[in-house]
């Protein structure tokens, strides 16, 4: 019963990302064809486009009543991220040089975004309040981030409103753009109903296995859910773009801890119900990401064995959550 669970988490996991990335393609080049401006194509596709796999659990999982496993899912992602998906990239592809000082400030916000919602949270609850700090921190990130596209935006906005140039090109649709629209429409129904076949799977599993639902989402939702950051990162280093791939990584836990985990708080309140598991996942996380600082700082890069280290650490965090 229990790997019957597990092969169908991944199952749908996969559907889950690949519907996400048909979402992705669909809004990239609808934006283009209706000249949604730069801002617009960057902050939604590239900054969350590997997040949206657990923005849609969360968001799932908040309106199913279990906001517990989108908690999980999410810290589990960022020490994934840091660890798993770092480590087994930079292991399989060598060394990763780090090139220039672009990394000093996502490093400091990804650091102080991951903790946050765990400061939050030690009086044992995410509120809505907690949530909407949360949404409010992502927002000074993403302001932070394009504040030079603002004028870009301002301008474009002067000439035609991007919402009068919507209706305007849906009155003059061609057939390349009814496609894109087919799959945009088609991918978010794919998205929302793996997200939902998800949440009941972990539901179950937890149920089956007798362990917390925030331990499913912490440990085997998480695993699939960061398979884009992986797919990313091996494309980015195999293209020698190692500013992607850490730009991703960092990006994605940001994303992850503020808009994701702000809007489930939001939405429905998170109870921190398995305590121990989360205090565990809490230091792990602050632990591995000072160490992966550590080690791209002292020598700007990541060696293989470095990248290995990683990974053990991983290994050792997931067996500590199961003892």
């Amino acid at each position: 019963m229990i790997p019957a669970l597990i092969f169908l988490l991944f199952f749908f996991s996969a559907i889950l990302i690949k519907s996400a990335e048909m979402v992705i393609v669909a809004v990239r080049r609808l934006a283009h064809a209706l000249q949604a401006g730069v801002f617009a194509i960057s902050a939604l596709v590239l900054a969350i486009g590997t997040s949206l796999p657990e923005l849609f659990v969360g968001l799932t999982s908040a309106l199913g009543g279990t906001p517990n496993l989108s908690f999980g899912n999410v810290l589990g992602a960022n020490i994934a991220n840091i660890s798993l998906v770092a480590g087994l990239s930079a292991f399989i592809t060598g060394r990763v040089n780090v090139v220039g000082d672009y990394l000093k400030k996502d490093v400091f916000m990804a650091l102080v975004a991951g903790v946050l919602p765990l400061l939050l949270a030690i009086d044992g609850r995410l509120s809505r309040v907690d949530g909407l700090i949360l949404l409010a921190t992502y927002g000074a990130y993403v302001t932070s981030l394009f504040r030079e596209r603002y004028l870009e935006i301002a301008e474009e906005h002067k000439k035609e409103s991007f919402f009068v140039g919507l209706l305007h090109q849906v009155n003059h649709v061609d057939m390349a753009k009814a496609r894109n629209y087919g799959r945009l429409f088609i991918g978010l129904a794919l998205v929302l109903f793996s997200a939902d076949i998800i949440v009941r799977l972990a539901k179950q599993f937890a149920s089956v296995a007798n362990i917390p639902v925030f331990l499913v989402g912490l440990i085997i939702l998480s695993i699939g859910t960061t398979l884009p950051e992986l797919a990313f990162s091996f494309k980015s280093l195999a293209n020698r773009t190692p500013s992607m791939f850490f730009g991703n990584i960092l990006g994605s836990i940001i994303a992850n801890s503020t808009l994701v985990i702000g809007l489930v708080a939001t939405i429905a309140p998170v109870e921190i119900m398995a305590l121990d598991e989360n205090i565990i996942a809490g230091i792990a996380f602050v632990v591995i990401f000072l160490l992966f600082w550590l080690l791209i700082r002292t020598k700007h890069r990541l060696d293989r064995w470095e990248a290995g280290f990683l990974l053990l650490l991983y290994l050792i965090f997931v067996v500590v959550e199961f003892l």
